[in-house]
């Protein structure tokens, strides 16, 4: 690592503007192989038929574990600090969405 004063194991994560700002998303889509996941977040806006994939993220089957735990133990502290996350019932959305069950 460059950082003689960094810790052992210790990761240096950069984060520059642009990621920083973030992708709003309100629906994701998951489709998975036999060795990997895939998340497309997508933003849909009312009235407008049509949404692109804004962002892709590919992970392996371990990562994928890792990553649903590590949200259930967010939104665990999340509603201990500001109450229960009302889950509102939503009607289905019809997707139109390339080739489906494969990555």
């Amino acid at each position: 690592m460059s950082n003689s004063n960094q810790q052992q194991g210790q990761l240096d994560i950069e984060l520059d503007e642009k990621t920083a700002e973030g992708i709003y998303s309100n629906l994701a889509i998951i489709n998975h192989s036999s060795s990997e996941f895939v998340l497309d977040f997508v933003s849909i806006m009312p009235g407008i038929p049509k949404a692109k994939v804004k962002s892709r993220i590919v992970l392996t089957p371990q990562h994928a574990k890792r990553l649903l735990h590590a949200i259930g133990e967010n939104i665990h502290r999340f509603e201990i600090a500001h109450g229960e996350i009302k889950d509102s019932e939503q009607p289905p959305i019809p997707l139109n969405f390339g080739p489906t069950g494969q990555a």
